[in-house]
């Protein structure tokens, strides 16, 4: 996320930010041609909530997934994943433990010396 984007949603007030969510999924519903009633039916919600979801008034956050998945729009659910990163000095340590050769056996080379 660019530092901009991010000041930009910092600086909406809460009730402006429910709001935007409000106008995505209400997009993405008549983008797919499905009617309130369809969509609060198949993510097993009332169409009264859903259309309060789409007016930005406040709904739980199951309803708002339930929707998502609904209009096939979980994939914006990937901003919230959190990946581990190693530290850099794990990274050092890693590094100086990989191995730098490979070495025969001692018992390896007699063995093929008695042939």
């Amino acid at each position: 996320m660019n530092e901009t984007s991010y000041m930009y949603w910092s600086a909406m007030t809460d009730g402006k930010l429910t709001e935007t969510i409000g106008k995505f999924v209400k997009h993405h519903r008549l983008n797919q041609n499905k009617s309130q009633s369809d969509v609060a039916r198949a993510a097993d919600i009332s169409r009264s909530t859903l259309s309060l979801m789409e007016r930005g008034e406040k709904v739980t956050l199951s309803s708002l997934i339930k929707v998502l998945r609904v209009l096939g729009q979980l994939h914006i659910m990937d901003v919230f994943q959190v990946q581990e990163q190693i530290s850099p000095i794990e990274y050092a340590k890693l590094k100086k433990k990989k191995r730098k050769r490979a070495r025969s056996s001692s018992k390896t080379e007699k063995d093929d010396l008695e042939w």
